[in-house]
């Protein structure tokens, strides 16, 4: 095992943590407010059928909730296990961001959950709605101070090197970094279409059984509306979001396009296998001067190609095909939430409609694991742009300790991963026969 570089491994082994970890927040923070809007419409209209959805979902986003928890904290071991540079240098911004996150949203979270759970019944409608609506800011308040230190190291700012070791010189700056905003909205904007095909995919699964009662509508419906209002908004932020890597990340961008030499009227890459041995594309099949377009509004824009940044560019294949799936899955969501919206509306939900939705109720992860793999893999070499490289932050960990590690979380949460998705479609079984069984008495 000493063999293969340890700095590849620890690599690996965080990435794994933090595929894992993100699938869970991801769909806690649009769950919590999807639990609000049915609870809302309960106490507004006094139709049980969003009480039901309520109480069917609020156990969906329990399981969820503790399991993003629980994989949460193997990742903060890492940082002085594998990744001890990155808090010498650049402790005094994550240190205190990291800390904000717990103080001002885990705890909310984890005070209001018991309530939401539990305490209807035993307090207020109107306590346990305050409750529901804490746990859903929280959640929310919990990305904001994530993101804002992943953005941080993305694009830093608000800080001076002193003696080797950042230190802040306005909080606003590093909060507010230059790419804050198109990353939290993105993020935002993802978590609320993973949960919208959840929502399909399962009530979709409850129909197939034979359950289409009121519950099973509302929640189908409420999943499609959301999914295909979404969508084209995320389309629209991602390009934005576009146009500021392009700015502050422009090795990144190249990675994505495809793009080896700089070049005015440069083309859009629709498919090919980068070679990085011989810095070309291979098969290339593109539409001459549309990236210059897209990228610059310039049909003869000039784009900065991979070559222009000697080795500190990140490993162009990765990049490529994770943002190729992104894409590619973003436009499946918007071709199946305007169809399905459209046929439900027109006849009602068919067989053939609610199997296609079955089979993409986790298409959300798909696109969010994409989406994820170009933000950090793109990244590479540094851990924080223009500070410090992976490298540079790396421990001295023997090889062979970081692969059995690494063994043992790849098999735990292969393990947790399938549980999840079993208990998950258990809990829809299980609902659908209990309403079966209900309208039949």
């Amino acid at each position: 095992m000493d063999s293969f570089d340890p700095i590849v491994l620890a690599r690996i082994q965080f990435a794994a943590n933090i595929s894992f970890h993100i699938l869970f927040p991801t769909l806690s923070i649009g769950m919590g407010w999807v639990l609000l809007f049915f609870k809302t419409r309960f106490n507004a209209t006094g139709q049980q059928r969003w009480m039901d959805a309520y109480q069917f979902w609020v156990k969906v986003f329990a399981l969820t909730f503790a399991l993003g928890v629980v994989s949460g904290i193997t990742m903060s071991f890492q940082f002085g296990t594998n990744w001890p540079g990155f808090m010498n240098t650049v402790g005094n911004v994550a240190g205190p961001l990291l800390a904000y996150e717990v103080l001002t949203a885990f705890f909310l979270e984890a005070t209001m959950l018991g309530i939401m759970l539990f305490g209807r019944g035993r307090v207020s409608e109107r306590v346990h709605t305050i409750a529901t609506f804490l746990v859903a800011a929280g959640t929310t308040a919990s990305a904001f101070w994530i993101l804002a230190l992943n953005s941080w190291m993305h694009t830093p700012a608000g800080f001076e090197m002193i003696n080797g070791q950042a230190h802040v010189t306005s909080w606003m700056e590093v909060i507010f970094n230059p790419s804050f905003p198109y990353r939290m909205t993105h993020m935002l904007i993802a978590s609320g279409l993973t949960v919208a095909f959840l929502l399909a995919g399962l009530s979709a699964y409850r129909w197939l059984l034979g359950d289409k009662g009121a519950t099973v509508q509302a929640s189908l419906r409420t999943g499609l509306y959301v999914a295909a209002v979404l969508i084209p908004l995320q389309i629209v932020v991602g390009d934005l979001h576009g146009l500021n890597t392009l700015q502050h990340q422009p090795a990144k961008l190249a990675a994505m396009e495809g793009i080896w030499d700089t070049q005015k009227g440069a083309p859009a890459v629709v498919f090919a296998l980068p070679d990085q041995a011989s810095q070309t594309n291979k098969f290339e099949i593109a539409i001459p001067k549309l990236a210059s377009f897209y990228l610059t509004h310039d049909w003869n824009g000039e784009i900065k190609g991979i070559k222009e940044f000697g080795d500190k560019h990140p490993p162009v294949a990765p990049v490529f095909w994770a943002f190729r799936v992104m894409v590619g899955v973003g436009l499946l969501m918007l071709g199946m939430s305007w169809l399905a919206v459209w046929q439900v509306r027109k006849r009602g939900l068919q067989p053939w409609l609610a199997r296609v939705l079955v089979a993409m109720t986790f298409s959300g992860w798909v696109a969010l694991l994409a989406g994820w793999y170009v933000t950090e893999i793109g990244r590479q070499p540094w851990l924080v742009y223009g500070v410090l490289t992976t490298a540079q932050a790396a421990s001295t960990v023997p090889a062979g300790n970081i692969a059995l590690t690494l063994a043992m979380y790849l098999t735990l949460y292969a393990v947790l991963l399938f549980a999840y998705v079993r208990v998950v479609f258990y809990l829809a079984r299980k609902a659908a026969t209990t309403e079966m069984e209900a309208t039949r008495a």
